[in-house]
């Protein structure tokens, strides 16, 4: 879990430049086997860059041992214990590895893995050839990390049989139901968003199962349940089957380099393209995106504005068949694995691919598109007007700092958000929220920009290097692109580059900080070093890239927001407030300390922040909806820490209708109506004449927002900033 978030969580604060110490290599890389030097390279760099080099010891060996086996084996289902126990040899040893570039722990454990692998693929056919007696008393403890390995290959096939016992009974359960319309009902989005358990209940219409409306009988209803289990298996394992030795490396580099913290990262060459891409929001190619079952490749969503949508002749469920390159002999890509097929479908902008399809009513076509520049819009800022009595307010969300690495000109956070801020103001805002809710963070650079459009020029974060003193990050521009109320709505997954623009904000007293606790609390930096650049003669071709913490970012008030976060003026809950889910939960997270403050003058802009936030807080202890959302946590909470679960149908029955029934009663949670209105600006509803996709997503967008406590409750605080500040200009007028 800790891992997958961290990994989910990449998207942090990243510096655009390169360490310096890559232009004092004096070190001589020899050796022909590619994984020895990459070894090589990255403890090299791991040891001379990173912000807190560990020693390379038994300690650091005993992480490593057991993390890998941690990232290979999560569920304890393929590993034996006898494999675990001849393997302990290595577990004092991998650090001599390391420092001999010998990768023989490695390769053993692969080779291992790959044979028990093949003969898990037997253990869950034989276990799904057979039925599951769903009336016996019986239980599943489902917090594997507390699980040993198993003994004997008997003990493994229970171990399966259970899993996949547990895997199929919320299936088996849906298909006896017999109102299924009223069963997909109870399991909507809505429902799903208070849901405490992440239950796998596939609820498939009977007459799509069986061409009648007539319910499955239990013997129907198992069978198919366990057939479904096993589609699910096979999809999964064909595409283990595609993993190539490369790609089982790979996990083991970073096993090593995340034992220096949770956000140093090795890149793979294809990774480190999905990084960038991710950063930038954009990419060249068709825009599409695609997805691999079996050994079809099939366009699974048409990404708007891009030249799929534009040309209109491919559509979701359509199945590529070859690819060729502007009229040249097409390669066939069935059952080509998908990073290779993409691979040939993407290219640069202007040059045509030739797409031979199988269309969705079963006419096979070639169709030739021409590659561009593809945006994916829900990577960007978005803004929307709100609308309250005789006012009118602004809201700008921002999922991440993005940026383009090649060419900051290009656009990025901190010019899209001055051209929102702009266009908000010509719309007549009075006040204005940042959200920056569930942002993980991106560019240092951006958002510093950013914090500049929000004070007349002063300090906005400090930075440290290892055995250096901190440097101040400024904004020197004296501009001021909004002077008006701000107020900055943050939770439990805000965090790095976010974290630097919401404390920046509220150790000047510009803005109001509304939210969680306390923020992700991730407070250092990483900068993104290709390989290749260390190396001075490199035959292996791209080497990839190693995202390496190299410094710590701290408040201008001499604070660090490592492991602390940015702490809330007005603390409100969440369904993530009582989920461990922040940078101090995480792996190996570097300590919390502190440094003298920069030298900055607090905002003077009639603001009165004390009042402002008492205020606030006042209205949020009285509301009723908050209390809602906050016994949602705690019940969130407890479904989560309960790891027993019974493998009995009718204890699953009772089990699930007591969720149902709260689950029923939290959805008021969703049904609430803040009774504000939100409108696009002149300049998007100008594209929905165009765009049907883009007005669409604004329309679901604006209904979530009405829903929204957080934002009316920033309205309200605008509304309380803006009287205040009037209050206190008059004040200072009559005084002057």
């Amino acid at each position: 879990m800790k891992k997958n978030l961290a990994y989910a969580l990449l998207i942090m604060l990243i510096a655009v430049t390169s360490c310096s110490f890559t232009s004092k290599i004096n070190k001589s890389f020899e050796t022909d086997d590619k994984d020895k030097l990459l070894l090589d390279l990255i403890t090299y760099v791991l040891e001379r860059g990173h912000y807190q080099p560990k020693d390379i010891n038994d300690d650091f060996s005993v992480q490593v041992f057991n993390g890998f086996f941690e990232v290979l084996d999560p569920s304890k289902r393929y590993f034996l214990e006898s494999d675990i126990q001849e393997f302990e040899k290595y577990k004092f040893q991998i650090d001599d590895q390391i420092k001999n570039k010998d990768i023989s722990f490695f390769d053993m454990v692969h080779e291992r893995l790959i044979k028990r692998m093949e003969e898990a693929k037997v253990i869950y056919k034989e276990v799904l050839s057979e039925p599951f007696d769903y009336s016996i008393k019986e239980s599943i403890d489902v917090n594997y990390k507390e699980l040993g390995y198993s003994a004997s290959r008997k003990e493994l096939k229970e171990r399966w049989r259970k899993q996949l016992k547990y895997a199929t009974l919320g299936n088996y359960n849906s298909k006896l139901t017999s109102n299924d319309v009223a069963e997909k009902a109870d399991a909507s989005e809505e429902d799903k968003e208070v849901m405490p358990f992440e239950e796998d209940i596939d609820v498939v219409a009977l007459e799509e199962e069986t061409g009648s409306t007539e319910p499955l009988t239990p013997v129907e209803a198992e069978k198919k349940s366990r057939e479904d289990t096993m589609n699910t298996l096979n999809d999964y394992f064909d595409f283990i089957d595609e993993l190539e030795r490369k790609d089982w490396y790979v996990q083991y580099l970073n096993t090593i380099v995340e034992v220096f913290d949770p956000h140093t990262f090795y890149f793979a060459p294809d990774d480190k393209e999905k990084f960038d891409t991710s950063m930038s929001g954009k990419f060249e190619g068709i825009g599409a995106r695609l997805q691999k079952k079996r050994d079809q490749t099939k366009i699974m969503e048409v990404i708007s504005g891009g030249p799929v949508w534009r040309d209109q002749r491919l559509e979701v469920g359509d199945e590529i068949l070859k690819v060729g390159q502007n009229g040249e002999t097409p390669v066939d890509i069935v059952g080509m694995r998908l990073d290779d097929a993409i691979k040939f479908i993407k290219g640069p902008k202007g040059t045509v691919v030739d797409l031979t399809v199988k269309k969705v009513d079963g006419s096979v076509v070639v169709i030739s598109i021409t590659r561009d520049v593809v945006e994916l819009e829900e990577s960007y800022a978005k803004s929307a007007k709100i609308l309250k009595d005789d006012h009118k307010f602004g809201l700008i969300n921002l999922p991440k700092f993005y940026v383009d690495f090649e060419d900051y000109s290009e656009r990025n956070a901190a010019t899209d958000v001055a051209k929102e801020v702009e266009r908000l103001k010509e719309a007549g805002a009075e006040g204005l929220i940042l959200d920056l809710r569930d942002n993980g963070g991106g560019s240092l650079k951006t958002v510093i920009e950013m914090a500049g459009l929000f004070i007349e020029k002063g300090p906005i974060v400090q930075v440290r290097s290892t055995g250096k003193k901190p440097e101040v990050y400024d904004d020197k521009d004296e501009r001021i692109q909004w002077d008006g109320p701000l107020v900055i709505l943050v939770n439990e997954l805000s965090a790095s580059a976010s974290e630097i623009l919401a404390a920046a904000m509220q150790d000047y007293k510009r803005a109001i900080v509304i939210g969680s606790k306390q923020t992700f609390g991730k407070g250092t930096v990483q900068n993104v070093i290709p390989l290749e650049n260390i190396v001075r003669s490199n035959e292996h071709g791209d080497l990839g890239a190693i995202k390496l913490t190299t410094q710590k970012f701290y408040r201008i008030n001499g604070g660090s927001t490592q492991l602390e976060g940015v702490k809330s003026d007005v603390v409100v809950p969440d369904r993530y407030s009582y989920i461990d889910i922040g940078e101090k939960d995480q792996e190996n997270p570097l300590g919390w300390d502190k440094i003298p403050p920069a030298s900055y003058t607090p905002w003077d802009g009639f603001i009165d922040y004390e009042a402002t936030v008492a205020n606030s807080m006042k209205r949020m202890a009285q509301s009723e909806q908050l209390k809602l959302i906050e016994e949602n946590a705690r019940w969130i909470k407890k479904g989560q820490d309960e790891t027993t679960v019974s493998l009995n149908h009718e204890d699953f029955k009772k089990e699930l209708e007591e969720n149902r029934d709260r689950a029923k009663y939290f959805k008021k949670i969703s049904e609430y109506d803040s009774k504000l209105t939100f409108e696009s600006l002149k300049y998007e509803q100008e594209l929905f004449a165009q765009d049907t996709v883009l007005k669409e997503k604004r329309i679901r967008w604006h209904k979530d927002l009405t829903k929204d406590i957080y934002v009316e409750e920033a309205v309200n605080v605008l509304e309380d900033l803006k009287k205040s500040s009037v209050n206190k200009a008059r004040l200072a007028s009559v005084k002057g």
